[in-house]
């Protein structure tokens, strides 16, 4: 054994003290050996002899070491939620998703017809198939998980919007109802499989560095990412295909009267209009982050900056400003924020005071200052509902994980498209237009603070970014597997000539995507509850973004660099191309 100066010193005058007695070594109350002090010990450096076996030595020597250490445990990050408070957020969970459901199914059948009902069979499949998983390895439903839910729902559609809207072009171009459907599912796998992986991607990492609701949110979307892919590819495909068996005319139709025209004949300038974008992505980013340095820098919650939370209910309406003022000087002027939660008369009161001392005393001290300084202000009968507590080491390995798995995330996709696509153009676009998202969506939230919409940056906010990455990322895939696909059929064009009608052919399916998913995050935004209530504001701009970048960054961006190389090796003018092929675009006939 040995010891540092002080128990060196320390231990020398005991083993001076105690020649010829025995030393106990004891652990969980069993002695496992007693050796006898034969003389004083001086410099630290201890050994025990005798007639030991080697497995008694080794036996011993483990022993010694598994109680060198003293191991105290301390809670350093902890929530209580009252059966009332949790009661009230399960109903919330369950309307919204209900609504959800509800919302993406009338869709479907409004817009595809039969085909959208036999999408809806698929969607409802699915959702037993998630809960029925869900059920079988015990995880709990936690409100993220539901909110995770709602997504895929959101997203499984997509699969099957991608399918329909080839099988209509299948359709247009002259092809038999079973070969439409044939090669419709055929051509839209690669990029359903595409979308899917970079999904993937992003649930695996929320499910390694996340913890507590961010890896329950990550479970229900790694769970929901395998059973929409076989909802959508295999089990919709078998409903249809026995539908239109052995039938020369069949009932199931993929458009009804108020999508038939719409989307159609499509011939929008769209990367025309890419500096316009580059200059609007630009401002917005400056003006939120220099309204974030104005406004004191990001408003981080508990889990990054450390501290505790309590949600209090109250007699009456209290306004959160005099309240604020209250608490704060009972809390010796420490870091304080209070805000309406949910209804008038619930706040929710977030301090840095002790956050430090992780210690139950601690806990005990704070509460019992919230108590005194609410007393003092005046407030009727007030009543903790719920506590949350994040410790500040804890609040700095999550930042530092947060960090890693947007880093992670980036690298990831880099790594997926260069593998699909072959050229590191595509993957450096599609990078950039992933950060121009999470950036932008950050640039929101000091803006809507501007207008008195006060979201906290938490955990659930990074999965709720790490999300609409995955979204726009699935968007840019399919305008990239359709580019790649008019390419190959066309090798005389360059990507400046096919780039526009590539955008305009998926621009349909991009709008539905949108919209089914757009509708869904509102309802959660309205109905979900002020728990959810930064991640679905997160959501929404993120939907809207994530649309914009994949029409308006990525692709452009390839443009201004592949292209331009591509268009100077053609010994052709890249502008003129692009106005000339606008009007025009010389497809072969499989892809016009």
């Amino acid at each position: 054994m040995a010891m540092n100066p002080s128990g060196a010193k320390r231990w020398q005058k005991m083993t001076g003290a105690n020649i010829g007695r025995q030393v106990g070594i004891v652990l969980d109350d069993y002695v496992y050996s007693d050796p006898v002090v034969q003389s004083e010990i001086a410099g630290g450096n201890t050994s025990i002899s005798g007639n030991f076996s080697i497995e008694e030595a080794q036996d011993l020597s483990n022993v010694l070491k598994a109680g060198k250490l003293p191991a105290p445990t301390r809670i350093v990050e902890e929530a209580v939620v009252g059966p009332s408070l949790g009661q009230e957020a399960i109903n919330q969970g369950l309307y919204s998703s209900l609504a959800g459901l509800v919302i993406i199914m009338a869709f479907m059948a409004l817009y595809y017809g039969r085909a959208g009902m036999v999408a809806d069979a698929a969607l409802l499949f699915n959702s037993f198939l998630i809960l029925g998983v869900l059920a079988q390895f015990s995880f709990a439903l936690t409100l993220p998980g539901i909110a995770g839910l709602i997504l895929v729902f959101a997203s499984s559609v997509d699969a099957n919007v991608l399918i329909f809207e080839r099988i209509r072009e299948e359709l247009d171009h002259g092809l038999t109802l079973h070969d439409a459907i044939a090669k419709g599912y055929s051509r839209a796998f690669s990029a359903i499989f595409d979308s899917n992986v970079t999904t993937l991607i992003i649930a695996l990492i929320l499910f390694i560095f996340g913890t507590g609701p961010v890896q329950n949110f990550a479970v229900t979307l790694l769970i929901g990412i395998f059973t929409s892919f076989l909802s959508a590819v295999y089990i919709s495909r078998l409903i249809i295909e026995w539908l239109v068996k052995g039938k020369t005319v069949s009932k199931i139709t993929f458009s009804t009267f108020l999508s038939r025209k719409l989307f159609t004949n499509m011939n929008f300038d769209i990367v025309g209009k890419r500096k316009i974008a580059y200059a609007f992505s630009t401002v917005f980013i400056v003006i939120g982050f220099v309204l974030m340095a104005v406004q004191g820098g990001p408003n981080l919650g508990v889990d990054f900056r450390g501290g505790r939370a309590y949600v209090v209910d109250f007699a009456k309406p209290e306004v959160a400003s005099d309240v604020r003022e209250a608490v704060t000087e009972a809390f010796q002027g420490a870091g304080t924020e209070v805000k309406t939660f949910g209804q008038p008369t619930r706040l929710r009161i977030t301090t840095g005071y002790l956050a430090d001392d992780e210690s139950v005393a601690a806990d005990k001290k704070v509460e019992a200052t919230l108590m005194a300084g609410l007393k003092k202000y005046g407030a009727d009968n007030p009543q903790i509902k719920s506590t949350s507590k994040v410790g500040a080491t804890i609040a700095d390995d999550i930042k530092r994980t947060s960090v890693l798995s947007l880093g992670l995330t980036l690298l990831g996709i880099f790594v997926y498209v260069l593998f699909r696509f072959e050229k590191w153009q595509y993957s450096m676009a599609a990078v950039v237009a992933l950060f121009h998202d999470a950036l932008l969506v950050i640039a929101c939230f000091p803006i809507a603070r501007l207008f008195g919409l006060n979201y906290e940056m938490d955990q659930i906010f990074v999965a709720a970014v790490l999300t609409i990455i995955g979204f726009s990322m699935n968007d840019t895939v399919v305008i990239y597997d359709r580019i790649r696909e008019y390419l190959r059929e066309n090798p005389k064009l360059t990507f400046a000539q096919v780039v526009n009608p590539a955008l305009n052919s998926t621009f349909s399916r991009t709008m539905i995507t949108f919209t089914t998913l757009f509708l869904v995050v509102l309802v959660l935004y309205i109905f979900g509850g002020e728990t959810l209530r930064s991640f679905s504001f997160a959501m929404l701009v993120g939907i809207i973004f994530g649309t914009y970048s994949s029409l308006f960054i990525a692709t452009p961006i390839i443009l201004d660099t592949y292209g331009r190389k591509e268009a100077r090796e053609r010994g052709t003018d890249l502008s003129t191309k692009i106005a000339d092929d606008v009007d025009a675009p010389k497809l072969s006939k499989a892809t016009v």
